[in-house]
């Protein structure tokens, strides 16, 4: 047992290290072109702080761990609105661009809805696996148009001219290393956390499902964590939210599409999955909307929100893992009080926030 938990903190320290030079190595190629912060947060941040989850994902799904690839991509988009983005709110109150607002979320949205179309007859078949990778190519394709379109960065621009004078500036070569060496790690350290994760929920009886939902969905999220909450403490509020939707929007086509053409008949997803964390994933990409739209930011409020709904969320799957006596009476207290105050508290931010012009 000590040995498998030395495995899954390797793996976690090897994912985290491999998206941290993917990241860097990526970040710094992009600011040579002069790209819009906003567009290096949902792509190349945001690509490069969701490849351990496409590494684990398609990993499991080669290896027959289906559970684990829907489980992960599920539980990580659940894990990377409340938790990333409420912790990074309760530090710093992130202002929410209008191309956030009015493109980006509706696109998270759309995206979870589809996930959940494919996934409601209890499987993603081999064709709806394409599908969502296709989908996956379509929106870079989309987002480097809007990076080509876009005004140049002037702070980017100037960040480069000044590494010019300096003569401290590195070549491409150089951060190309750094993308490749991340990559190496990531795919190593997938396997050691995969390895352990399934090792250790054998050894407590505990499904693999929910490891994939909680243990796993967090472990892959820590470059997202790292990322949005250093983003917020440097002021970079574009890249903290930005990475955050465009990671969820990635999950959901790139790493959910590829390990079902990985597992060659597609992904089977529990009855379990559809009728309690697949809704979950849809509600909490919904309710961005109104919370996004209301004064285009996300308060401290919401951030402690956020995080308190975290918490209630993995109340519930240790109850149903455990199939607690207490299950029936949190469903009750969820359904009559805590929804029915979510949404009339969301309808007054989003009333104020019309009454009220937006500082923005």
């Amino acid at each position: 047992m000590i040995e498998q938990i030395l495995y899954f903190i390797v793996g976690l320290g090897l994912l985290t290290l491999g998206g941290h030079l993917l990241v860097t190595g990526a970040s710094e190629i992009a600011k040579k072109f002069g790209v819009p912060a906003l567009i290096i947060g949902l792509t190349v941040v945001a690509y490069g702080t969701s490849a351990p989850e496409v590494a684990v994902s398609v990993k499991s799904a080669m290896a027959g761990q289906g559970d684990i690839a829907v489980g992960n991509v599920i539980g990580s988009n659940i894990f990377n609105v409340l938790f990333i983005l409420g912790l990074s709110a309760l530090i710093l109150p992130l202002v929410v661009s209008s191309e956030i607002v009015k493109r980006e979320a509706p696109i998270m949205l759309g995206v979870s809805l589809l996930g959940a179309a494919f996934a409601w007859d209890g499987q993603i078949a081999f064709w709806e696996s394409a599908v969502l990778a296709f989908g996956a190519v379509v929106y870079t394709v989309f987002q480097i148009w809007l990076a080509r379109k876009s005004p140049k960065d002037p702070l980017a621009e100037q960040e480069v001219e000044a590494l010019k004078t300096s003569g401290t500036q590195k070549p491409v070569g150089f951060y190309v290393g750094y993308i490749v060496a991340g990559l190496v790690l990531l795919v190593v350290g997938s396997r050691y956390l995969i390895d352990a994760a399934v090792y250790m929920a054998r050894l407590m009886d505990i499904d693999e499902v929910v490891i994939g939902l909680t243990i796993v969905a967090a472990g892959t999220s820590v470059p997202e964590v790292a990322t949005s909450i250093i983003a917020a403490l440097k002021g970079e509020r574009d890249i903290a939210v930005g990475n955050v939707v465009g990671s969820n929007i990635f999950n959901i086509l790139a790493a959910l599409g590829l390990s079902g053409l990985a597992a060659g008949q597609g992904l089977v997803v529990q009855q379990g999955v559809l009728a309690f964390d697949l809704p979950i994933m849809v509600a909490v990409a919904f309710a961005c909307l109104p919370i996004f739209y209301a004064g285009s930011q996300i308060s401290r409020f919401n951030g402690f929100g956020f995080l308190a709904y975290y918490l209630i969320y993995l109340v519930f799957l240790i109850a149903k893992a455990k199939d607690h006596a207490a299950l029936g009476h949190l469903e009750i207290a969820f359904w009559y009080f805590v929804a029915p105050i979510t949404a009339a508290t969301i309808l007054i931010s989003v009333y104020q926030a019309r009454r009220v012009p937006s500082v923005k």
